[in-house]
């Protein structure tokens, strides 16, 4: 049944992109009636009217009204996002006039509702857009109907007026055989036409077993029952599910909660989905964010296995080594343009990076201290749930970056946690500049300047439905408030100095979270804690699907806290990331600390080593 983690359509219908007014606290988003908008700065009138950044710039055109209707019907639709119209028939010529100008050719059903039939058969016409009809249920005469010109095949279903039934992957196979555009009106249309999507952000349900995940909606029923009663499939789609699981390398049964399992793991089911499919297009958004390096050269190994099957991949990756591996050519995307398309032949890593920062990036990760600092924080025989048998100990001095390594389900999250407080350790001692520390929650670590940037930024670490603002206020209500009311002024004073100190990049801190990038998500996360003036920082993947030049700002931020005292605690499945920041590094291996690497040690050889239990000699 529906639950936090997957809203239902009326909950979706009353709420998706509903958050509460700024001024006056309104759940229930006003209508604007206004012609036109405020900006901070003529530069800022031109960003917005440049479409460089989110904003509203005509009423019109847009406003918080329309807006709001937009992300509800994305959401309702299982879609990125949408663009409201006046009317059907606007929201089709928009559509047409995008894909097919004077000179351009259309194929369409000639059972279509009246309107649509008048705008290709007479208005487009005079536009130097024609069209030809063919009888929804003749495939060969929508084959038959193709020209040179031909930019678009169209149909409706159910048709006007003899309600016919539009075979759409008949004709998306026709379209696809000839490289035409097929208008795709909901998710289930792009699963039709075999477009599989593996999101950045994980897609599951956590109540839900992994075979369930995997055939969400497509649920194998058993056959010979009157169809009212079909009951699913379980062995059937237990077993479909574990042969997309074997394929992908991963050892965990079909019928598992999903809930048990590591974000890593969560990541190669929401990719066994995508396989089950058996999709021609296959759009992958940074798989590999989650997953160990054994886990990404078994996946770039089925990536290749698909390309030499014909089927054809966008891959989407902050991972520049991954792109350079497997990509035939490469569309370099900055600020929401194209910056450059590199061929195979041109692909570099240097080259990508320059395209995507506009310029080149040196000293991506500090230098390492060779003097260590006097022990600052103190982890003694800590033992978490998930180890309850296992003891972790391990020190960080005064302004140093301690890694913390090791394969995923090493144990290295629950530790964080656990310092953290938001999971219950069973026992150890945590001493902070000699002193023990009583800390059972997260409040507890926060009043001792203990902070974590967790792995999953939008299930823990944010509040994506709600403005930056609140974000960033959270941690410290009662810095803001006077006899128990928050000062909203203060509160926005505070997050715009945080944001800005972070560079997040955002028209407004009123901006919900949900409607920024990974990075500047990530950023938010930090802001919140760096107006705190933390003692010691935990960062668990902290950039894990953020582009290489929100990395670079990230890493200067970790060696400016470290150069102020802090102690710092990196935890990264990335090996260059983590041998590149650390002044020293702790391996893990199933919720033990298999050795402690010097700055001298640390290669790539000797953290593989003690990341599979076995000893250095």
């Amino acid at each position: 049944m529906p639950g936090v983690s997957d809203p239902g359509f009326d909950t979706l219908a009353l709420h998706a992109g509903a958050a509460p007014d700024p001024a006056t606290g309104a759940r229930a988003v006003p209508i604007h009636l206004s012609t036109s908008f405020v900006f901070e700065s003529s530069e800022h009138a031109a960003s917005l009217f440049n479409l460089e950044r989110s904003g509203h710039v005509y009423s019109r055109i847009s406003n918080p009204t329309n807006a709001v209707l937009e992300e509800r019907v994305a959401a309702l639709e299982g879609g990125v996002g949408a663009i409201a119209t006046a009317s059907g028939q606007a929201a089709l010529h928009l559509a047409i006039a995008t894909l097919a100008g004077a000179g351009s050719h259309i194929v369409a059903s000639s059972a279509l509702y009246g309107g649509s039939h008048n705008l290709l058969h007479y208005t487009l016409a005079r536009f130097g857009i024609t069209t030809t009809f063919v009888k929804p249920g003749d495939v060969d005469g929508w084959r038959a109907a193709i020209r040179p010109n031909t930019k678009l095949l169209f149909g409706e279903t159910l048709g006007n007026p003899g309600l016919e039934v539009l075979d759409i992957p008949a004709v998306a196979s026709i379209a696809h055989e000839h490289g035409l555009p097929v208008a795709i009106n909901s998710v289930n249309d792009s699963i039709q036409q075999g477009i599989g999507f593996i999101h950045q952000e994980l897609n599951v349900l956590d109540n839900l077993d992994v075979a369930a995940n995997v055939y969400l909606g497509r649920e194998p029923v058993k056959a010979g029952v009157w169809k009212p009663f079909r009951l699913i499939d379980r062995s059937k789609m237990n077993a479909d599910t574990l042969v997309h699981l074997k394929r992908l390398g991963l050892s965990v049964a079909p019928d598992t909660p999903l809930d048990q399992l590591s974000i890593a793991q969560q990541q190669m089911v929401e990719i066994a989905k995508a396989l089950s499919l058996n999709a021609r297009v296959l759009i992958m958004d940074e798989p590999t964010s989650s997953l160990t390096l054994a886990e990404t050269a078994r996946l770039l190994e089925v990536v290749r296995e698909l390309r030499a099957q014909g089927v054809s991949i966008v891959y989407i990756s902050h991972r520049l080594g991954e792109v350079t591996e497997i990509a035939d050519r490469a569309v370099v995307l900055r600020d929401g343009r194209n910056a450059g398309t590199i061929s195979r032949e041109e692909l570099s890593h240097d080259r990508m990076v320059q395209l995507m920062v506009g310029r080149e990036l040196q000293h991506r990760y500090h230098e390492p201290r060779h003097q260590i600092a006097a022990d600052f924080f103190e982890v003694r025989e800590l033992k978490t749930r998930r180890y309850p048998h296992r003891k972790v100990s391990f020190t960080v001095g005064k302004g140093e970056i301690l890694g913390l390594g090791g394969l995923v389900s090493a144990g290295r999250s629950e530790v964080a946690q656990a310092i953290f407080g938001v999971d219950k350790k069973l026992g150890g001692e945590i001493l902070l500049d000699g002193q023990s520390l009583h800390i059972y929650s997260a409040r507890d670590a926060i009043k001792h300047g203990i902070y974590l940037v967790p792995e999953d930024r939008r299930q823990t670490g944010l509040i994506v439905e709600c403005p930056i603002r609140e974000n960033v206020s959270l941690p410290a209500l009662n810095r803001y408030a006077t006899r128990g009311l928050v000062s909203r002024e203060r509160e926005r004073d505070a997050a715009q100095t945080a944001c800005t100190r972070m560079n997040v990049k955002t028209a407004s801190i009123e901006t919900l979270v949900k409607n920024l990038s990974g990075g500047n998500q990530q950023k938010v996360v930090l802001a919140k804690w760096l107006q705190l003036e933390p003692k010691v920082l935990i960062f668990d993947e902290p950039t894990r699907g953020i582009d290489v030049g929100a990395k670079a700002e990230i890493y200067d931020l970790m060696r400016g806290l470290a150069a102020n005292g802090v102690a710092v605690i990196v935890i990264s499945s990335d090996m260059e990331e983590i041998l590149g920041l650390s002044d020293r590094l702790a391996v893990m291996h199933e919720g033990r600390i298999t050795g402690i690497l010097s700055r001298r040690d640390c290669t790539e050889r000797n953290v593989m080593r003690l990341a599979v239990g076995e000893e250095l000699i």
